[in-house]
């Protein structure tokens, strides 16, 4: 992957609109009150893009959102201590945090398609909702600061 910052694990980010241009955000299982925006690895030999739709798709079930901007460089935040022990552990690397490559997608039909345990991964969410922007960066939490700026995009 080009321009990839060194001891960063590649990720991708979604920020997905709706029609009203609403944001997608949704609460994480395993961390109550946690809610971001779909979001996870790049695999070995995957493209950013490609990963992105994936990722999407195993986290939502959506496969009708159409990729609307990206940003064009890799976007970096350090995991905190705690946090960067425990998945250094999962992942087994050592990494300091994610260099993410973030996409801007439309929902392309309605919410029926948002199935949170679509069978393809274990579920990561509990419940979603669509959010203005200015409640996405109050919500969201840590990783806020690599996106936030980006934001402006969506409206």
């Amino acid at each position: 992957m080009e321009n990839l910052p060194q001891g960063y694990r590649p990720n991708v980010g979604v920020c997905l609109i709706n029609s009203d241009d609403q944001i997608f955000v949704a609460s994480r299982l395993n961390v109550p009150g946690a809610w971001q925006m779909p979001q996870g690895g790049i695999e070995d030999g995957e493209e950013p893009k490609s990963a992105a739709i994936r990722e999407l798709r195993e986290e939502t079930g959506i496969v009708s959102a159409e990729i609307i901007a990206e940003v064009d460089k890799w976007l970096t935040y350090d995991f905190p201590p705690a946090v960067k022990a425990k998945v250094n552990r999962l992942w087994g690397g050592e990494w300091h945090g994610q260099a993410q490559k973030w996409f801007l997608m439309k929902l392309k039909k309605d919410d029926g398609e948002i199935n949170l345990a679509t069978g393809e991964a274990d579920p990561e969410f509990a419940e979603w909702k669509w959010a203005s922007p200015e409640e996405v960066i109050e919500q969201v939490s840590y990783k806020n600061m690599t996106w936030n700026k980006y934001l402006f995009f969506t409206v």
